[in-house]
């Protein structure tokens, strides 16, 4: 129900109109101004999600246009509020920056570019060309600062390009200025899902984000180029 309100009443997984957009709307002011009882107004300051909660220890919260959550755990707190959902739900919009007041810097589109049969700047001949054709490498370029929703737009540009069964994935994140902990984690979670399902990964990010990297999947660089080439080495390779 937390997806269908924020989602303005429609089903995400159906497509069914549940409520109407008016009642949706209503629905999710209320839930930001008492939804959470007593504690309304410190979980509004804190979280900035609409939320309604249950004395049972059930708690749903939504960001409206995005996405729905519901955690359940019994023991509750002075205002009859689940103690480990708040405490879940508080650390998950500071982690991904989602307080509905939070406006993010830079408002340009996040990616770039996606090049589907990428080379690098290095000859082959015709044999390992014949290779690299037959297991392209796709490129996917982005800019800016990677919070929530942006790094949302490019995890779905790779995933559309990890559909076309390419031999190996780049992301080019040489013009991202800034990742925050949660957008993090969600990229590593995707490189490591991207390698499970037997593709080859590289990243090139800027030299100081490169400094920080210690042990996560793929193959990390300072340029597009220097990741295209270790992917064509590792597609050759695996060519024999």
């Amino acid at each position: 129900m937390a997806a269908t309100l924020a989602t303005g009443g429609l089903n995400p997984v159906t497509g069914e109109r549940v409520v109407s957009q008016l009642v949706a709307t209503r629905t999710l002011a209320v839930m930001a101004t008492c939804g959470m009882y007593d504690g309304a107004g410190e979980w509004l300051l804190n979280v900035g999600l609409p939320a309604k909660s249950g004395v049972a220890g059930g708690l749903i919260a939504c960001s409206p246009g995005r996405f729905g959550v519901a955690v359940y755990s019994p023991p509750l707190d002075a205002e009859g509020n689940s103690v480990r959902g708040v405490a879940a739900l508080t650390e998950m919009s500071s982690r991904y920056a989602l307080h509905l007041m939070h406006v993010p810097v830079h408002m340009t589109a996040t990616v770039t570019d996606t090049v589907r049969a990428a080379r690098s700047g290095r000859e082959h001949d015709p044999a390992r060309t014949a290779v690299l054709d037959a297991r392209p490498i796709v490129v996917i370029g982005a800019q800016g600062d990677l919070e929530f929703t942006e790094t949302e737009q490019l995890l779905a540009a790779v995933e559309r390009a990890a559909e076309a069964a390419p031999g190996a994935i780049v992301l080019d994140l040489t013009a991202v200025t800034a990742v925050g902990a949660g957008p993090a984690t969600m990229v590593e979670g995707t490189l490591k899902d991207l390698e499970r399902r037997g593709l080859r990964v590289a990243v090139a990010v800027q030299q100081p984000f490169l400094d920080q990297v210690d042990g996560p999947p793929g193959r990390w660089t300072a340029t597009r180029d220097e990741a295209v080439a270790w992917c064509e080495d590792r597609l050759l390779e695996d060519a024999g």
